[in-house]
């Protein structure tokens, strides 16, 4: 496998992208948006650069990662030549289907197509290829070149081969491999979606306040962020997307997004990456001071 095709240039793709380039491979980043592409060329060269900065890699591996990485605006001309493609477009089901049945098209016949969405189903995103058998979810952890899992999903019709294949392909690039089966959230968004949704709970409720109960899942869980700063991490949007891809799987109302949750999604407060979630990141990019409304 020497060509790794990467649909999407956001927060998740640029990551992608970074690992299997700094492991030697040539990857093709493709995204529609001209911006989108330039703004993760930086985002990569900086992370480089950090990482230059800590001792773990050298220049000469830094202008060998960035050599490795070529951009692409059709996704036709990106996959052309793909062994393996990995899709980490926005997490919205209708885009994801629309671009696997792309990729069923334009790719070799023996293109293994990953997909690596958080919670949508891996069944269901095969099903609109004729190639069931050769799709499957490599669910990559943010930041990608910092986290080490790599959630494996198989589909209801993955080949076992496929997915023997791509756990070796994750070990390659320096990822724990984890394997799990299709159904709503995996694993790691089924246990840790519903924790997140009860914290908001606990402060709706007025149980406790933001940084209270995020110093006390940190403290006494030993957990590096607390939930509401992980769900600002991550994307109050994401969050309840994720939530709703569950409670819409399982008829459960556990899985139901917080009323808070969807409010602040509907009110633009989407976490970090707006300015404002949980926590204020206008003078501070940490999770610091929380929001003037839960002050």
């Amino acid at each position: 496998m020497k060509n790794i095709a990467v649909i999407g240039a956001g927060t998740m793709g640029n990551g992608i992208a970074h690992t299997f380039a700094q492991s030697g491979y040539k990857v093709q980043l493709i995204d529609v948006n001209k911006t989108a592409l330039t703004h993760a060329a930086q985002t990569i060269s900086k992370n480089l650069d950090r990482m230059i900065q800590k001792e773990i890699i050298t220049e000469a591996l830094k202008k060998e990662t960035l050599n490795n990485i070529t951009m692409f605006t059709d996704i036709s001309e990106g996959v052309e030549y793909a062994s393996l493609v990995v899709e980490a477009a926005t997490e919205n089901e209708a885009l994801k289907l629309e671009i696997f049945k792309t990729l069923n098209i334009a790719c070799p016949d023996d293109t293994i197509l990953a997909t690596n969405t958080s919670s949508i189903s891996i069944t269901k995103i095969a099903a609109a290829t004729t190639r069931p058998g050769q799709v499957i979810g490599m669910h990559f952890m943010n930041p990608v070149p910092v986290m080490p899992l790599v959630e494996i999903i198989n589909g209801y019709n993955t080949d076992k081969a496929v997915t023997d294949f791509i756990v070796q392909l994750a070990k390659e690039i320096g990822k724990t491999a984890i394997r799990v089966n299709d159904y709503p959230g995996f694993i790691a968004n089924r246990i840790l979606m519903p924790m997140i949704n009860e914290a908001i709970e606990a402060l709706q409720s007025g149980v406790s306040g933001v940084l209270e109960i995020d110093g006390i899942m940190k403290l006494g869980m030993a957990h590096p962020m607390g939930p509401l700063e992980l769900a600002d991490f991550i994307g109050l949007d994401v969050c309840m997307s994720i939530l709703e891809v569950m409670h819409d799987g399982f008829k459960n109302p556990k899985y139901a997004p917080n009323p808070l949750l969807v409010n602040m999604v509907r009110a633009g407060k989407l976490g970090k990456k707006t300015g404002e979630g949980f926590y204020n990141y206008t003078d501070e990019r940490k999770a610091v001071v929380p929001a003037a409304r839960f002050l």
